[in-house]
């Protein structure tokens, strides 16, 4: 009997459409002969929709259209499993679409990847793949990841934090960023990915210019220093806290003019033609990344081990930043949900997408029943007692 796995993208996300191409792309490869694929598509205003068009990213050219064709649901959790239904329910016949014993997010960015769909999930008691929701909040959180790896010895750039009702003294707001760092400095929203609102500033009217377009995508933001003579490192971890391992380096190439790898240059190939529909397949790379033996060693094992220290599960893609003018290397961030799902760093290692996808949804049902060992309930008379406590409950 197969397995009915739910995969879900999508979302109300800066990183939605991205979302889209890395599911797509994940579902064309999942096995057919042992899972039931059911694609679960969120719209931007969190409205659920499953349907056969949805494997089709054709279909996406015109999304009115196509979720004219697709049925609205939701999933409901019912006699000890999970079933997705009818959102409008009929008055004759079974609402029922499918049970689902398995879910797969394939998301990217805030409201779907830092915690908050894994919660829901989460409380649905259905096994799904991916981080939980500690290490995907950690992992959205540019700033908390930052405290955390520094606190446990990993190698961080330093930065400064801002949060949005402080925007109206946005000249204290630079002060303080000129008194910690020098120029050229980078500018963040702290909870997005795909380079979304990041930007370089040089001068004072450019960081206010970069703190006001920061504050449009997130309500914090984080102000670090500028690598100038930069290489970029980007290597993918698989596995969970037991049992981890590194993929190979790849070095992304930034399209001429960039100063720092765009939205753009990552998912529509610096506007070439077709780059559209691959995601992070068509950025431009060197596999493997052109660093010393020594320096990839590092990067792969540093990569592991900070996977392993925030409680990371399946896979991720952890990028690095060398300082070529002291040979210093430092945790840039990491992807819980990497676009594409990084299968191309798993290639050249031999493990194909399919293989990679079975490991993923394999330790999503290895943590289940792990979980399932644990105790959640404590026996107790309390409430059979009556009004002992009366209204105010134990305080009285």
């Amino acid at each position: 009997m197969k397995i009915n796995l739910a995969v879900l993208f999508g979302g109300k996300s800066v990183e939605h459409e991205v979302s889209v191409i890395s599911a797509v792309q994940a579902m064309a490869s999942i096995d057919k002969e042992k899972y039931n694929i059911v694609p679960v598509y969120m719209t931007k205003g969190n409205e659920f929709y499953t349907g056969e068009k949805l494997l089709d990213i054709n279909s996406f050219k015109n999304i009115p259209a196509l979720l004219k064709e697709c049925t609205e649901c939701i999933f409901v959790r019912t006699e000890g499993k999970v079933q997705l239904i009818r959102h409008k329910m009929k008055k004759f016949g079974s609402n029922v679409i499918s049970d689902i014993d398995v879910a797969f997010p394939i998301v990217h960015g805030t409201n779907v990847e830092d915690g908050a769909l894994q919660g829901y999930l989460h409380t649905l008691d259905l096994p799904y793949v991916g981080c939980d929701v500690l290490a995907s909040a950690i992992g959205m959180d540019k700033f908390t990841m930052k405290i955390l790896l520094k606190d446990a010895g990993f190698p961080v750039l330093d930065c400064v934090r801002f949060s949005a009702f402080e925007l109206d003294k946005i000249d204290e707001i630079m002060d303080k960023a000129e008194s910690k760092f020098s120029y050229p400095v980078i500018v963040k929203p702290i909870n997005l990915g795909s380079s979304v609102g990041i930007s370089k500033a040089d001068d004072r009217d450019e960081l206010r210019k970069s703190i006001e377009e920061a504050f449009e995508f997130s309500d914090r933001i984080l102000i670090e220093p500028c690598v100038v003579q930069l290489k970029e490192i980007n290597c993918s971890v698989a596995g969970d806290t037991e049992s981890a391992e590194a993929s190979v380096c790849e070095e992304p190439i930034q399209a001429k003019g960039d100063e720092i790898l765009s939205y753009k240059t990552k998912y529509v190939g610096g506007g070439k033609s077709g780059g559209g529909s691959k995601g992070m397949a068509t950025l431009k790379r060197k596999i493997p990344a052109e660093i010393t033996p020594e320096q990839d060693e590092f990067i792969r094992k540093t990569a592991v081990d900070a996977f392993r220290y925030l409680g990371c599960n399946g896979v991720c893609r952890i990028d690095f930043m060398i300082d070529m003018a002291t040979d210093k290397v430092y945790i840039n961030e990491i992807n819980t949900i990497p676009g594409s799902l990084a299968f191309y760093l798993w290639e050249p290692k031999g493990v194909k997408y399919t293989q990679l996808l079975e490991r993923l949804i394999q330790l999503a049902l290895k943590r289940y029943r792990e979980r399932e060992k644990i105790s959640y309930s404590f026996d107790t008379n309390i409430l059979a007692m009556g009004g002992s406590f009366g209204s105010k409950g134990s305080k009285t």
